[in-house]
């Protein structure tokens, strides 16, 4: 079990886990885990007296939360703030759940926008009559209009 700091000691002088080690085990890339340091959803850990950043537990934990949260597509600022909220244990869950039925409106919206992209694509496969390129109808329907110059 990692030794804790003494206070004001930022050097860990046992076992805790190297960055190598957190990215492995939360499957997150090494430049990532050190994005979320700098916009402070990860805490800074300790350093080694090697100068080498030491994580605890805590650490893998926090991590694999916000892992699992932009899995679930909730944005940095949505679970900034839900981390700060599961920080106050005995707090109502309210913003917690503001949070999430805010959160499921927007994949609503989304899923409403790819169910008319979906149809959209099909309406333009059915008037394909799999000719040539040039009488193609899908390719008229990407394109921008013809003959429309400059005004």
């Amino acid at each position: 079990m990692p030794c804790r700091p003494h206070p004001g000691d930022s050097v860990v002088k046992a076992q805790s886990l190297t960055i190598g080690t957190l990215s492995r085990l939360t499957e997150t890339k090494v430049e990532t885990i050190r994005f979320y340091e700098k916009s402070g959803l990860l805490p800074e850990p300790g350093r080694t007296e090697g100068n080498y950043r030491a994580y605890e537990v805590e650490h893998l934990n926090r991590l694999s939360f916000i892992r699992r949260a932009r899995a679930l597509g909730f944005s940095l600022d949505q679970i900034r703030e839900l981390l700060r909220l599961s920080d106050d244990r005995f707090r109502s869950c309210d913003s917690v759940d503001a949070i999430t039925r805010e959160h499921l409106i927007e994949v609503e919206q989304k899923l409403s926008d790819l169910k008319a992209l979906q149809a959209e694509l099909s309406r333009m496969l059915t008037q394909c009559s799999c000719g040539t390129v040039a009488d193609c109808r899908i390719i008229d329907a990407l394109s921008p209009v013809r003959n429309a110059g400059p005004n």
